[in-house]
């Protein structure tokens, strides 16, 4: 937008730069001033054919650009002239980018190190490229971005990479560090980063070492730009959700991973849930949702309103009741996950027990005291047999010394079966 506003003075017709006087270039500011608005935006240097450039445009553009630089400097502070040489700066600066690294065509898609880089038609200037950590000026330069782990380099920078794609890690290995900062030590990596060995140390010669808190490595400023992340380990074992600074192949990973219920808590931490109520709370919905999943498959108008689709972004909710994935423990922390969950129960709930009469036919009658209303495995007040699943009120269940009535009723009958085989 700013180059067509400027389009018309830029590309005004100017002596050629090879042909500049060499007072331009000299000490003497009051004659030089007005015509270092023109230097490196000749015509000449617009109309060559691609490719044509040589070494000297290159450094002509140079030598213009500190003199705008300078100039700028000069000029009273918010005059009109000291905004249009911005301008041309600007101009200068984007044409010296060109020079250095002419656009050429480019595939579409290209697939590295089971990375799969698609070609981008943004023209933002507001990207960093992962590889060598400079402006990405979509302007003029092409790049790339992994559709994968969203990698984002320039197309020079691609033959590069050393990195695989952190996607397939995720798909082959798709499990945390569980050891808070599992520090080896500088030495022990010989000094070098750990995912480019580039000579690195704790002083910042020749390049600063910062340690990732989720691998315990250090890496170099190029791969480990102080971005913050939460660390699993130090959620499952000290409930800690402050974010921690890690590298950047730490933070595709973890952010990848953080839907993944791949965290079982009471094999990692079962003290957790001593300490932590709101996981016994949340644990509590979930076996009761579990509970309510065979009325729901079994039921048209379930099936029909989709019932069980308010749970598709967790999906292992209606699967099991002792996964958890890092958001999930996240969202238990923050209070959202159980207003959530308690208002889908609810829901479930509702559609049972008031308005659907197939799913009421269900029902329970405890056949210890055979009173009461009808009950539902996902009563706060009921108690399950653990053989057959039988419902009864949860007092009578723990008064009650002898076996299950619906057990004894079907052990009798295994026997009248077994006998009746013998005298056939």
């Amino acid at each position: 937008k700013m180059f067509d506003q400027h389009k018309e003075q830029c590309f005004m017709p100017h002596y050629p730069l090879s042909e500049a006087k060499p007072e331009l270039f000299s000490g003497n500011r009051t004659h030089s001033s007005d015509r270092t608005m023109d230097l490196g935006l000749a015509e000449d240097h617009f109309s060559r054919p691609v490719g044509s450039f040589v070494a000297s445009d290159i450094e002509q553009l140079k030598l213009a650009i500190e003199e705008c630089k300078k100039l700028i400097l000069e000029l009273p502070e918010h005059s009109e002239r000291q905004k249009d040489t911005v301008v041309k700066l600007i101009h200068l600066r984007l044409k010296l980018q060109e020079l250095k690294d002419p656009e050429e065509d480019e595939p579409n898609l290209r697939i590295l190190l089971e990375h799969r880089f698609s070609k981008e038609k943004s023209k933002s200037v507001k990207q960093t490229c992962d590889k060598c950590s400079t402006i990405i000026w979509g302007l003029i330069q092409t790049w790339y971005t992994c559709t994968g782990c969203y990698y984002r380099c320039h197309s020079k920078c691609m033959n590069l990479i050393t990195k695989p794609c952190v996607r397939s890690k995720v798909s082959h290995q798709s499990e945390y560090e569980l050891s808070i900062c599992p520090e080896i030590g500088l030495d022990r990596q010989d000094y070098r980063c750990a995912e480019c060995r580039t000579p690195i140390s704790l002083r910042g010669v020749p390049s600063e070492a910062r340690q990732c808190d989720y691998t315990g490595q250090y890496y170099c400023s190029s791969c480990h730009w102080n971005d913050t992340a939460v660390i699993p380990a130090r959620v499952i074992h000290n409930w800690e959700f402050e974010p921690r600074k890690v590298c950047r192949s730490s933070l595709r990973y973890l952010a990848l991973m953080m839907s993944r219920p791949v965290l079982k808590l009471k094999e990692i931490n079962p003290l957790l849930f001593n300490f932590v109520e709101e996981l016994v709370e949340i644990r509590k919905l979930r076996q009761d949702i579990l509970l309510m999943k065979p009325y729901f498959i079994t039921c048209k108008e379930a099936m029909e309103a989709r019932l069980l689709l308010q749970l598709q972004d967790r999906q292992h909710f209606v699967e099991n009741d002792d996964m958890y994935s890092l958001q999930d423990l996240i969202d238990i922390s923050s209070g959202r996950l159980s207003c959530s969950l308690t208002e889908i129960h609810t829901t479930f709930a509702k559609h049972i027990k008031l308005d659907c009469e197939r799913c009421q036919a269900k029902g329970f009658v405890c056949e210890l005291c055979k009173e009461g209303d009808i009950l539902f495995p996902f009563d706060s007040h009921t108690s399950l047999c653990h053989d057959c699943s039988a419902v009864f009120h949860r007092d009578c269940y723990y008064d009650n010394s002898t076996t299950c009535p619906r057990c004894a009723r079907m052990n009798e009958r295994k026997q009248d079966e077994v006998s009746d085989v013998k005298d056939a």
